[in-house]
């Protein structure tokens, strides 16, 4: 137990500790080697791509100050959640929560793709004209609440230890920037490490313009659920220098590459049948 009071102390210091070493890391590694030509302003897109990520931290902030980690220890402490009232080992405890909660997070991005009122939210984060290490993190604030609910609800149903929230929490940060990175891996090793984590040419498919691509490959840390569940696709048609990222109407700058585009993006435009829902692809539909 003061493995938990350790981290519950330090909880923040070592998620942003990861989170801006890994950014670092991806950014340096993008500049040395590139997968694809960018085709839109780096500068205005990480401007405001960052942008929305410092609205999210304080609106998160400010709405839940105890954050996932907190909501943890207080199930914890009042006996809350399947593993507090069927306690097992401590190691095992750990890992059985980090795999179920990637679960969740894999049904909640399947959710967000198939409900069309949550698909106006998720399409701020695939209207990027580019893909890098900051859409990973690119999301629009209603749809981080949403996101930080069913975290919660997960938890308190679950009751994981402390640390397997903060592990969960440092892995989902670092496999979102590892996988949206726009770098370079050999085909050899991408073809192994894609057993055992998201790769960047694995999650890059889910961004093409396409719909039958865009509706695949949504884990973002472990990659075995797509493959359980038949939603995992190996390559885009297009090849990834070939393939377009985003989505097909929504093309102007000033609408997906600005902030007060972005913020306003869930609220334009019609909610019609979404591609997931449609038993025929239609490739010159929005996605």
């Amino acid at each position: 137990m003061a493995l938990n009071d350790w981290v519950l102390a330090h909880e923040v210091q070592i998620r942003l500790g990861f989170f801006f070493g890994i950014f670092a890391i991806m950014a340096a590694w993008e500049l040395v080697a590139p997968r694809r030509r960018l085709i839109a302003s780096k500068a205005i897109r990480w401007g405001n791509n960052l942008g929305l990520v410092f609205l999210n931290s304080l609106v998160l902030r400010l709405l839940f100050p105890a954050a996932a980690v907190g909501v943890a220890a207080v199930a914890h402490a009042r006996g809350w959640g399947l593993f507090n009232y069927y306690p097992i080992s401590f190691p095992l405890a750990v890992i059985v929560s980090v795999i179920i909660m990637d679960a969740v997070i894999y049904l909640q991005h399947v959710m967000v793709h198939a409900v069309p009122l949550l698909w106006r939210l998720h399409r701020v984060h695939h209207a990027d004209l580019d893909y890098d290490v900051t859409t990973g993190a690119r999301f629009h604030p209603l749809e981080i609440i949403l996101s930080m609910l069913i975290k919660f609800a997960t938890i308190l149903l679950l009751g994981p230890p402390v640390v397997a929230v903060v592990i969960f929490e440092v892995l989902l940060n670092a496999t979102a920037m590892f996988n949206h990175g726009n770098v370079k891996l050999p085909a050899s090793v991408d073809r192994v490490l894609r057993w055992f984590v998201v790769t960047p040419d694995m999650h890059r498919v889910h961004h093409s313009v396409e719909d039958d691509e865009a509706n695949s490959n949504f884990g973002f840390n472990l990659p075995w659920w797509d493959r359980l569940f038949g939603t995992y696709r190996d390559q885009p048609r297009a090849g990834h220098e070939g393939m377009t990222i985003g989505i097909h109407k929504y093309r102007d700058p000033k609408q997906v590459s600005w902030l007060p585009g972005i913020l306003l993006f869930p609220f334009q435009g019609k909610i019609t049948g979404y591609a997931i829902n449609r038993r025929e692809w239609d490739s010159s539909s929005e996605p």
